[in-house]
């Protein structure tokens, strides 16, 4: 109903003024050329003769058979679908934008060949994934210049696969969308808490459409008029809990002077407040607000940045301060970052005032997009949104750990925090970041609204224990890695571990103690997904002396062979096992014999059973420079073959046929 409302509120204000031009498509142009999209779409969709009270979708009286391949009304025909998709693109209508997109594909006019890459873009953005990755490969066969467009086809590419594991793998996240007066008619985006008080940007409309504006193409010779827009963005403010259903919402009584203000952020005294400002024909920049009072009452007129923050004919916008109030951080496409939108930061001064501007890098910034920024100054992180990087559509949250000096790798903070659509402004509750509000338009046509969010976790406990005595082992390191982070802990007398992770994806725990071996087990997403929120396992280290042998035991052979049979090879598993999860250690695998037979016999035997030994753990994946053989015969062994009496002792003797191994360097 919001969407509906606003769509015929946008419509209303957009009439064309007969004194001026009336041709559809021109008018079209006009609007388009003019950023106004919602009415570009609707004259494109008159000069198809598509009916407005039309329903569904319809392709508009199959002009494309009906006309000529050279006829100038099909070149219009194709330039009216192609300039409707891009509208409705534009305003984020990717539904409707898709099905044009799917008819300007098959367009001949090399004109037109981007229609193929974003009707990927729209079925990912509608989370056809599938659909999109072909969509992207047909356009990457097709489209021969190496470009932006070739170089985003790509990273479509892997952003669809990696949203199709995402959305089939949820991480631990609840989010909800604020059924209260915060989302309102307009985009509402930008939370921010502080203290009891939320505020957030709106461009919910204030009175009706305004005064008549004049619109024209760059030439100045097709103009038409359209009423101001009722739909300005202003800063808003909420106290109490902004989940309750019931609120009152009040504008910050900011004088703008005609501009939009947008992203508030203030230093921690409460008396100094930085926001996004701008008007139709300015660029964006950040002014600065002063109040007498910590309440954040009676503001001064906002006051533009120096040139330090504010580059002439640049764009500033989206203010942070961090917590301890040492910086400013925000988004800019002035001169020297890495692509279009770049973090920036500087430091706030003692007396308020701001240093040089310092971009935060090419880890952090790419040839995309990155905005949004938050700086958790308790943990060291830094979440952001970016559109420049493989994730699930649009702008995805990142997160990076660093200290303004270098940062790590971005981490996508996956599904379902993010979306296939837009997904920025996280602000948290407090400094644990485990639980806040966000802003997306992932359930609407056109605009950004408002979003709790709540970290789940998974607590994964457990004890380490001797695996000959059954005691709780101190001093144990464990470890616990996803792909992208690990987490450490030391176990105390009760040999108990814990820890609590915002992960459900594959899962490895390891277990390190001096003179025992490295034991590692690893869990699917699956096995995790069933655990609901608590995960409890109990591991068991093995003791070991350098040099001392340890037996394998059960590892048995074919009668009078060296081969192995399929029971023993399940036995050598466990040592495969230990090889693999201890990576530095050498072994020597000896195999021994009873007094049956010759001595020279039983050597060889048992020689080319400890090979066959070697040779299993190869064939499996271990280097052999990791491992010698050795067969001792009859010469070692560990109980008598026969009797004090003289008679044979069969135990004994099953007791000297053995395998062993002995680590012989860790």
């Amino acid at each position: 109903m919001k969407l509906k409302i606003l769509l015929v509120l946008c419509l209303l204000s957009n009439i064309v003024s007969a004194q001026f031009v009336t041709n559809s498509k021109r008018v079209a142009d006009v609007y388009y050329l003019n950023k106004e999209y919602y009415a570009a779409a609707e004259y494109y969709k008159k000069a198809l003769q598509i009916s407005a009270d039309s329903s569904g979708f319809v392709v508009p009286y199959g002009f494309e058979t009906k006309m000529k391949q050279e006829s100038p009304k099909k070149e219009d025909y194709e330039y009216s679908v192609f300039q409707l998709a891009e509208s409705l693109r534009q305003y984020k209508n990717f539904t409707d934008a898709e099905k044009w997109y799917a008819i300007a594909k098959d367009f001949n006019n090399p004109k037109y060949i981007l229609s193929t890459f974003w009707y990927g873009v729209t079925l990912r953005a509608n989370q056809n994934y599938t659909e999109a990755i072909h969509a992207f490969e047909t356009f990457q066969k097709k489209y021969t210049a190496q470009d932006e467009y070739s170089a985003r086809a790509k990273t479509e590419i892997a952003s669809c696969r990696f949203a199709l594991y995402e959305v089939s793998h949820p991480r631990l996240f609840k989010l909800g969308r604020l059924k209260n007066d915060i989302n309102q008619a307009g985009s509402n985006y930008t939370p921010l808490l502080r203290g009891n008080n939320f505020y957030f940007t709106s461009s919910r409309p204030i009175g009706s459409a305004g005064k008549n504006i004049v619109l024209s193409d760059t030439k100045n010779s097709s103009k038409v008029t359209r009423r101001q827009t009722p739909y300005v963005n202003a800063i808003y403010e909420t106290s109490g809990n902004p989940l309750t259903e019931s609120i009152s919402v009040k504008k910050i009584p900011a004088s703008s002077k005609d501009k939009e203000l947008a992203t508030p952020a203030f230093l921690p005294n409460g008396k100094v407040m930085f926001i996004t400002g701008w008007s139709a024909k300015e660029t964006r920049k950040i002014y600065q607000l002063n109040s007498a009072s910590e309440t954040g009452k009676d503001w001064s007129e906002p006051v533009e940045l120096g040139g330090n923050i504010n580059v002439k004919g640049f764009n500033a916008m989206q203010p942070s301060v961090t917590k301890n109030g040492k910086y400013l951080i925000f988004s800019s496409d002035r001169p020297g970052g890495q692509g279009k939108y770049d973090l920036w930061y500087c430091a706030i001064r003692p007396d308020g005032s701001l240093g040089q501007a310092v971009n935060m890098g090419n880890t952090v910034n790419t040839s995309g997009d990155e905005e949004a920024p938050y700086y958790n100054v308790k943990n060291k992180k830094l979440l952001y949104s970016s559109n420049g990087r493989v994730g699930l559509g649009g702008f995805d949250f990142y997160e990076s750990d660093g200290d303004f000096d270098s940062w790590s790798e971005p981490r996508n903070l996956g599904y379902p925090l993010n979306s296939s659509k837009d997904d920025l402004y996280f602000t948290p509750r407090d400094d644990s970041d485990e639980e806040g509000y966000i802003s997306s338009d992932r359930e609407s046509l056109c605009c950004l609204e408002i979003f709790h969010v709540k970290r789940e976790y998974l607590s994964i406990r457990g004890a380490i224990l001797d695996c000959l005595t059954g005691k709780p082992l101190e001093n144990v390191v464990v470890t616990l890695a996803d792909s992208l982070q690990q987490f450490k802990f030391t176990t105390g007398t009760d040999g108990k571990y814990n820890f609590k992770v915002n992960s459900n994806r594959q899962l490895k725990i390891t277990a390190e103690k001096e003179k025992y071996f490295i034991k590692t087990l690893s869990y699917s997403y699956d096995q995790l997904a069933q655990k609901d929120t608590l995960f409890s396992e109990e591991i068991c280290l093995t003791p070991y002396e350098k040099d001392k042998p340890i037996v394998l035991k059960d590892v048995l052979y074919e009668f009078d062979k060296a081969d192995l049979t399929a029971d023993s090879k399940v036995k050598m598993d466990y040592l495969y096992t230990i090889m693999v999860d201890n990576p530095k250690i050498e072994i020597e695998l000896s195999a021994h014999t009873d007094s049956k037979g010759t001595p020279a016999y039983n050597l060889d035997l048992s020689d080319r059973r400890a090979k066959s030994c070697v040779d299993y753990l190869v064939a499996k994946g271990i280097s052999e420079s990791r491992m010698t053989s050795k067969g001792y015969g009859m010469t070692m062994p560990v109980a008598p073959n026969k009797l004090s009496n003289g008679k044979d002792n069969p135990a004994g003797r099953a007791l000297n046929r053995r395998t062993e191994f002995k680590v012989t360097k860790n």
